[in-house]
């Protein structure tokens, strides 16, 4: 009889404590883009890259022009030329390959430096009308296939940040 009284007073406490539990939901990329943090994040990154790209651009130019000097007078250049005119093309190719690896590891970066601080107020704001609302769970609509429209939080965070 103890068992059966444990037992009944344990599923008790199990299904009182699960329906105590609140879950909200948000589609948190539809709210940062319409931050306007993000958009001058986005523009930035775009100037960003329009710049290494320009760089990039003019040191493929730059090998091109090299190139064609290069096969337009190979016939009248000597063996020691030709292997000067070579080696300063290797050290080109070069220089190109290691500028767009670090062009791509400078975009992460910048990349990085400019959303990470959105993100945090993003997911601050969340933070806050979770409390307030004494959500236990928020999940981003991502995730689920199906979701109650009463149970979104998206408006709730958009006034928290002023959207």
């Amino acid at each position: 009889m103890k068992k059966i009284t444990f037992l009944a007073l344990l599923s008790f406490l199990t299904l009182s404590s699960i329906a105590q539990n609140k879950f909200g939901h948000i589609n948190a990329q539809e709210i940062l883009i319409l931050m306007p943090e993000y958009k001058t994040a986005e523009l930035e990154l775009e100037n960003f890259t329009k710049s290494l790209q320009a760089q990039l651009g003019s040191m493929e130019a730059e090998i091109q022009q090299m190139q064609q000097e290069y096969q337009a007078d190979e016939a009248n250049y000597t063996d020691l030329v030709k292997q000067d005119k070579e080696a300063e093309m290797q050290g080109l190719y070069q220089r190109i390959q290691s500028f767009e690896q670090n062009a791509q590891k400078s975009l992460q970066s910048k990349q990085n430096e400019l959303l990470i601080p959105i993100n945090d107020k993003l997911k601050n704001a969340i933070n806050e009308v979770a409390s307030e609302g004494k959500y236990t769970y928020i999940f981003t609509i991502e995730i689920f296939l199906y979701a109650e429209e009463s149970n979104d939080i998206g408006t709730l965070v958009k006034k928290k940040l002023g959207l």
